[in-house]
């Protein structure tokens, strides 16, 4: 029960990031239950590995959506510069995952904590 815990928490961390970034569309929450499923397998292999899985699953749909549709998140703290890219998730393989600025080193939030722009 506490892996399925575990899998319904990091699904709910990146639901919200998408939902915040204005990109949670049906095709994209699919996404999010393919990374799930994906990890499911993964966690019951190894049950230490479930405080990684929001950044893991984070990592997974960002892939995804780099695949299918582009750069996600885009990165706020270069918005300006004319370069976009999308922010990290660091550490890679770890708890309390946080997106990261690549080029600045800078932490933007923790995974499900982006933000609108409107709400800064």
């Amino acid at each position: 029960m506490e892996l399925e815990q575990a899998l319904h928490t990091a699904r709910a961390l990146v639901l919200a990031d998408l939902i915040a970034d204005e990109v949670a569309d049906a095709d994209i929450v699919s996404l999010v239950e393919d990374a799930v499923s994906h990890r499911r397998w993964w966690v019951e292999q190894w049950p230490d590995g479930a405080a990684f899985l929001a950044g893991l699953i984070a990592q997974d749909v960002q892939d995804a959506l780099l695949e299918r549709y582009g750069r996600w998140p885009l990165c706020p703290v270069c918005i300006e510069s004319g370069d976009p890219h999308a922010l990290d998730v660091e550490p890679e393989l770890g708890p309390d995952p946080h997106w990261v600025c690549p080029k600045t080193a800078v932490a933007v939030a923790p995974v499900g904590r982006l933000r609108t722009p409107a709400e800064g």
